[in-house]
């Protein structure tokens, strides 16, 4: 009806048919249309075109919005995109056309890597607690990199261990920018839409979430990005491409505010702590510069801060829980161990919480003030009543008493109270530490704890350790293998990563004595486990060196603080103990910090922690762990819990990190029974072989036949080939071992022509010859015409499957096929005569080794002689055996190459007339 309307009922459409419509119908068909006048013809067209026109029009200026970043789309008016300079690129941050429901959303590019990020908060609040509800997600999608994902469904499933890795590098910076008291849960999704494989999106993805939330309602106090700082040569660079960071010596991710740092975490290859300090000042100024950048970005379309949903106690509840616990805290809190200290301030907080929140609190203040007083009108009843005359008074009949007011008891809610005496505990145990000079199990602030180290301590395994730091304890368990039990990682360029070491961390919760789930590990479990691998990479040998796919487990047994440091200090001791040949040894220690001590009784600079606890831990400003040896630093990470760290603190950190390193160090030395330092017995051996590359497929065989047979024939547990020719058999006993190299040794040899082969079995016997083996895996074709000098009529007729025989290698051919002869070391017979009880074929393998002959050949008959009078030849005629004709055919000499055979012919070419088989 529309398009009906449209031309029929056009301004000119009565001018040129006003009787018929008829003329319309070719714009339907496809037939010529009817000439349409002049003047009808362009108004019609002026008016569509007109319409069409504007739609271009639309696009054309929404297009030219998005080059120029300056004006918006008209369907997007609150499009924004600023540039901003990271390094020696720009950044480009762009919001509000994607994702506008969301409270903050971003698109962030880097080069052709584009990361989306989305934040979103619950409408209404959760209960409080001491934990800020927000959960982190990211991942990387394969549509990104042009790929899809394998298995049945073709689509992203469980989180992998690199993405959850990256959710703790966006989760910790953000969380203490966060306001205490806002408990609307929070949700941060970032998602990689597109990788280029040059510009990688984790630091981005840091960025990209502190700008979405910076954007959003959520009440923070400091804008958050991140940078990742690399060491080519001696020049620190900001954000470095993968193929930068190849040849870089450190490996540094730093996320911060304009004030200052608040997480870093990074990998070298043993770095003097200067070195770290001038990269954390390089990456500092990078995040500074992205931050302003931010902040003038949020001026112009950030939204208002929800600061009216936070719910903080009651300030006067912070008194009360002092006033009621505050003595006991200070006896509770100078008990050494943790399960006691533990369960006496779970009893002590259940005292306090009945008291505030069931039976009601008066403040001591209160009860101290003196009694009200209130006018009270009695008669004294001994007294007789008195009339007086109106307007007199008599002031002896009345009596003013004093009466009591009771105050009225405060009730609190029970997570008002929970809070506040976490806080009042935290509180109490920072004057401990800075006040008395003590903590809480009588150390000093550079003190570390009592290590005890056991190596060999399960005889089954490849290598074990038991490591005990105070009340933390690593069980260190150790597994070598073969390529096979590498692990295999799948990633966005489509490139297979394998890892022939990697360190697996298990935390259950009977390491702190409590009953918990078991399951899949967390990603508090997948982080602990990385940064003590990657502390221990650095020392491992070269896969040349020690071709073993390395395993590494830590179990945490015991728990009171810095279970990733013992993991790395068991773990190298564990290492050791299996024979794996280190560089040199690693420890690691946590640091902790209290930064405002004035506060605390102190003087105001901040006390930096060696080797914390757990409750240190908690209570603290700082958790920063550092590995490495006396050297320098291989793995470290910092999380900061209040706004930011300077320099000059982080640089005391770092060296009063590097004593207490050296102290574990010297007490790993002493570790009892020490490390084996030599490949277990239970261990498998591996034996690596090179051999020319283009014998590989020798080895391999059709389909891999061969290498099969060769696993099965000799019990080994797998070969692995490499296309540079390196062969790597891996078995549990060194016979099976020697015995496959014998193998492979045979397979890939170069014979020479010439090369003389004793005891040779006869593995197949065809009708143009015989196929021996040589060496065990490699054989050779002996035609029936070398097989002796006498005549036979089929090469069965004289030998057998499994006869013993000497041959001789006298050619090569091309496809590298070995043709032997039996013939060219039988002696020469001269003019012997020969011995008609002689036989003429090689002896079996039973009955030793080959007969030799005396005669050269047997006589040869004429076509004249009877078949009777073979014997009557005279002596010194040779005779030899065609096929076919022999017209016009040259004669040849006894010791002339006769024969060509090939295994894959099936037929042999006897001096190029005739095919036998």
């Amino acid at each position: 009806m529309l398009a009906s309307s449209s031309f029929h009922g056009g301004p000119c459409s009565h001018l040129a048919h006003p009787t018929t419509s008829r003329h319309h119908k070719p714009y339907f068909r496809v037939t010529k249309p009817h000439p349409v006048p002049p003047v009808c013809a362009f108004l019609s067209s002026r008016r569509i075109t007109s319409n069409r026109f504007k739609i271009r029009a639309l696009n054309r200026e929404s297009d030219g919005a998005t080059a120029s970043g300056k004006e918006a789309r008209p369907f997007f008016p609150n499009l924004h995109t600023v540039k901003i300079p990271v390094g020696d690129r720009y950044i480009t941050v762009e919001t509000g056309q994607i994702g506008r429901q969301a409270s903050g959303s971003v698109v962030v590019k880097d080069g052709e890597t584009i990361l989306y990020t989305s934040v979103c908060m619950s409408d209404v609040p959760s209960e409080p607690s001491d934990f800020f509800p927000m959960s982190v997600h990211y991942q990387e999608r394969f549509s990104a990199a042009g790929r899809t994902s394998g298995g049945f469904f073709k689509r992203e499933g469980r989180t992998k261990d690199h993405e959850v890795l990256i959710c703790r590098l966006i989760d910790r910076p953000l969380r203490p920018t966060m306001l205490k008291g806002f408990y609307h849960e929070t949700q941060i999704l970032s998602w990689v839409l597109s990788y280029d494989g040059l510009h990688s999106p984790d630091s981005l993805a840091v960025t990209a979430a502190g700008i979405a939330v910076a954007l959003s309602e959520v009440p923070n106090t400091d804008t958050v990005a991140g940078v990742r700082i690399g060491l080519i040569g001696d020049k620190f660079v900001v954000n470095p491409t993968t193929m930068e960071m190849e040849d870089s010596k450190l490996d540094l991710l730093l996320a911060g505010s304009e004030t200052g740092i608040l997480m870093i975490e990074g990998y070298c290859d043993f770095l003097p702590e200067e070195k770290l300090l001038q990269a954390i000042e390089v990456g500092q100024d990078a995040v500074r510069a992205i931050c302003k950048e931010v902040d003038n970005l949020v001026k112009k379309c950030g939204k208002p801060k929800l600061l009216d949903s936070i719910k903080l106690p009651p300030p006067e509840l912070y008194k009360h829980v002092e006033e009621i616990a505050g003595d006991e805290l200070v006896k509770v809190l100078q008990i050494k161990n943790k399960v006691p200290r533990r369960k006496a301030l779970s009893l002590l907080e259940e005292k306090v919480l009945s008291i505030l929140t069931e039976e009601g609190y008066v403040s001591k203040s209160e009860t101290c003030v003196g009694a009200e007083i209130t006018p009270d009108m009695l008669e004294d009843e001994d007294e007789e009543e008195v009339f007086v005359v109106d307007g007199e008074f008599d002031e002896g009949d009345v009596h003013i008493k004093p009466v009591l007011k009771k105050p009225v008891p405060t009730f609190y809610s029970e997570v008002d109270v929970k809070l506040v005496f976490k806080s009042v505990s935290s509180k109490y145990l920072r004057k401990r530490i800075v006040k008395g000079g003590k903590r809480s199990d009588g150390r000093t602030s550079e003190e570390i704890r009592i290590i005890d180290a056991e190596c060999g301590l399960l005889p089954r395994a490849h290598g074990s350790a038991l490591f005990t730091r105070g009340e933390t304890q690593s069980l260190a368990v150790v597994t070598l293998g073969d390529k096979q039990m590498a692990q295999r990682i799948d990633n966005l360029v489509g490139v297979e990563d394998i890892k022939r070491f990697y360190l697996q961390y298990s935390f259950p919760p009977s390491c702190v004595g409590e009953a918990g789930r078991i399951g899949a590990p967390s990603r508090r479990e997948i982080g602990h486990g990385t940064l003590a691998e990657r502390a221990l990479e650095p020392v491992l040998p070269s896969e040349d060196d020690f071709p073993y796919t390395i395993r590494v487990e830590s179990t945490i047994t015991e728990s009171n603080g810095s279970s990733s440091m013992a993991s790395v200090c068991g773990g190298c001791l564990a290492l050791q103990d299996a024979g794996v040949p280190l560089k040199s040894s690693i420890a690691g220690i946590a640091m902790g910090l209290v930064l405002d001590t004035k506060e605390f009784g102190g003087d105001g600079t901040p006390l930096i922690l060696s080797d914390i606890t757990g409750s240190e831990d908690a209570s603290g400003d700082m958790d920063f762990k550092v590995a490495g040896n006396d050297d320098g630093v291989t793995a470290f990470q910092m999380d900061i819990k209040v706004g930011g760290i300077t320099l000059s603190t982080m640089e005391q950190a770092l060296m009063q990190a590097k004593e207490g390193r050296k102290r574990i160090l010297a007490e790993m030395l002493k570790c009892s029974p020490p490390p084996s330092k030599k490949l277990s017995k239970h261990a498998p051996l591996i034996l690596v072989m090179k051999v020319k590359p283009e014998k590989v497929n020798l080895i391999i065989g059709s389909g891999g036949k061969k290498v099969k047979s060769i696993i099965e024939e000799t019990g080994v547990e797998s070969i692995e080939t490499q296309d540079n020719g390196t062969v790597k058999i891996t078995s549990r006993d060194v016979a099976s071992l020697e015995k496959t190299k014998v193998i492979i040794s045979n397979l890939t040899m170069v014979p020479i022509v010439g090369d003389v082969y004793r005891n040779c079995k006869i593995t197949s016997v065809v009708p143009y010859g015989v196929f021996v083996e040589i060496v065990p895996g490699r054989e050779g074709l002996c035609h029936v015409s070398e097989l002796s000098p006498d005549w036979l009529s089929k090469p069965d007729d004289a030998f057998k499957v499994g006869d013993i025989v000497d041959v001789k290698l006298i050619e090569i051919n091309e496809k590298g096929q070995l043709r032997l002869s039996r013939k060219a070391l039988l002696p020469d017979q001269g003019t012997d005569k020969p011995n008609e009880n002689q036989s003429t074929a090689g002896v079996s393998k039973d009955s030793g080794s080959p007969q030799k002959y005396t005669n050269k050949s047997k006589p040869r008959q004429s076509s004249n002689t009877p078949k009777g009078d073979v014997d009557k030849i005279p002596e010194g005629t040779f005779t030899k055996r065609y096929i076919g004709s022999r017209k016009n055919e040259p004669k040849t000499s006894s010791n002339q190459s006769e024969t060509d055979a090939s295994s894959d012919s099936g037929g042999a070419l006897v001096n190029g007339e005739a095919q036998v088989g």
